[in-house]
């Protein structure tokens, strides 16, 4: 019977080891996520703002040649 608690204890101990392991990971990951998730929007924000809109803010310009 004492070895079986043993065991059980043993068990429980490398549960708990690799519970927080991941647990570590996950957060890591989620740190990660978040920041390029602001990097993307930064990206997205430049983007928007050095590439003019398909139809202009006057409208569709005419080819030189009309």
């Amino acid at each position: 019977m004492n070895d079986q608690i043993i065991e059980l204890e043993s068990r429980m101990a490398f549960q708990d080891e690799a519970i927080n392991g991941l647990n570590q990971a996950l957060l890591s990951q989620q740190r990660q996520i978040e920041q390029l998730t602001e990097q993307v929007q930064q990206l997205k924000d430049r983007l928007k703002a050095i590439t003019p809109s398909p139809l202009g803010d006057d409208g569709p310009e005419l080819p030189p040649h009309y």
